[in-house]
């Protein structure tokens, strides 16, 4: 038997060894695509264990250390996504460790986390029922006391084109005119028949699926994350939400709802804005409505924001895979640390002993 050495092994740490000639910090360094399960919240209060990938980063303030503690980082997520309910109150204690661990080497922490949706959804007349996948991005951002949380989520609509609806009925009006001329007496079986042949319906307007992207800034004085609300009121805003399972019924039901809502994307955009203008969960919004047109070879594109200043403007883009250091600087830019409780982007001061203000 081997004697064992009674000194303790001392292993390097090349990464925090102090350099007086690195000369240079870091506005972020960290991990992409990690693979974690994280907890959801179910409908009836069960919880639901859902893959993500998760994006995690710190900076590095010291211009004198190599880097930072990836295992730590790592780690805490294990910790706090794996086992915990995710919501803002996780996240928030989440980026407060990852700064924990990081004390005098960072004062930034970001993550953020990817994973898709699953909601049943009904058929708009019958019985049957079906999943939505709905991708789901939330990114969650601390800098020197400072906590900012956004959700961010898509919709799948349909958009029937009003100007074509209009062109398809002038060609109807006109077929009626020459298969009944004026003055001949109209015959109700008849006209019946027409209508319900290829011959009088003989133009459609073009319709497309299309998509309504949404980033919104989230009030910190809640506990659960908003998902499945925000999603429902954008659904209800446009009324023809893409279906899951379907019978004639709701599909012709469906048709009706394209005909009673015809839509350019300027009026979807005007739609949602209208009713996210004044949700309570939202401290300001960015929303794409896309029509990917049937038409053309191209989309068409409106964008809407709640137009709170240093917020959201047409100008902010859709979230990527890619979330480093630029999308922290994004997420907090509209902090003001003079803001007092309900102001319209007041940012969170992070404590865990007052929690006061909205604070997650």
């Amino acid at each position: 038997m081997r004697m064992q050495d009674a000194t303790a092994r001392v292993m390097p740490d090349i990464a925090n060894e102090a350099r007086a000639d690195l000369g240079q910090v870091l506005e972020g360094v960290g991990m992409q695509e990690i693979a974690l399960p994280v907890m959801l919240a179910g409908v009836d209060g069960s919880r639901l264990q859902t893959p993500a990938r998760v994006n995690v980063f710190v900076n590095l303030a010291r211009a004198d250390i190599r880097g930072i503690h990836m295992s730590r980082l790592y780690l805490d997520l294990d910790k706090h996504l794996c086992a915990q309910l995710l919501s803002p109150r996780s996240i928030h204690a989440l980026l407060e460790d990852f700064l924990a661990s990081h004390k005098d080497l960072s004062e930034r922490a970001m993550v953020r986390i990817s994973f898709d949706q699953l909601l049943l959804r009904p058929a708009l007349v019958s019985s049957t029922s079906g999943w939505r996948a709905y991708p789901v991005v939330i990114t969650g951002v601390q800098e020197q006391g400072l906590f900012r949380l956004e959700l961010a989520t898509e919709v799948l609509y349909s958009s029937t084109c009003p100007s074509s609806a209009a062109l398809a009925r002038q060609l109807i009006q006109e077929q009626f005119a020459k298969d009944f001329p004026c003055g001949e007496n109209l015959d109700h079986g008849r006209v019946c028949a027409w209508l319900g042949n290829e011959r009088g319906i003989l133009a459609t307007p073009h319709s497309q699926r299309s998509r309504l992207q949404l980033r919104a800034w989230l009030q910190q004085s809640f506990d659960e994350l908003p998902i499945r609300e925000l999603i429902d009121t954008v659904e209800h805003a446009l009324q023809t939400p893409v279906q899951t399972a379907v019978k004639r019924e709701d599909e012709q039901a469906f048709a009706r709802l394209n005909g009673a809502n015809l839509m350019f994307c300027e009026d979807a955009g005007r739609r949602v804005r209208a009713a996210l203008a004044d949700h309570p969960r939202i401290l300001d919004f960015w929303a794409r409505a896309i029509h990917e047109e049937s038409l053309h070879a191209h989309n068409a594109v409106a964008v809407v924001t709640k137009g709170v200043a240093d917020g959201f403007n047409g100008g902010s883009e859709w979230v990527g895979k890619w979330a480093g250091p630029a999308a922290s600087r994004i997420l907090l830019r509209a902090s003001n640390p003079t803001s007092r409780c309900g102001g319209s982007h007041l940012p969170v001061r992070s404590s865990r002993k007052n929690r006061r203000c909205g604070a997650a």
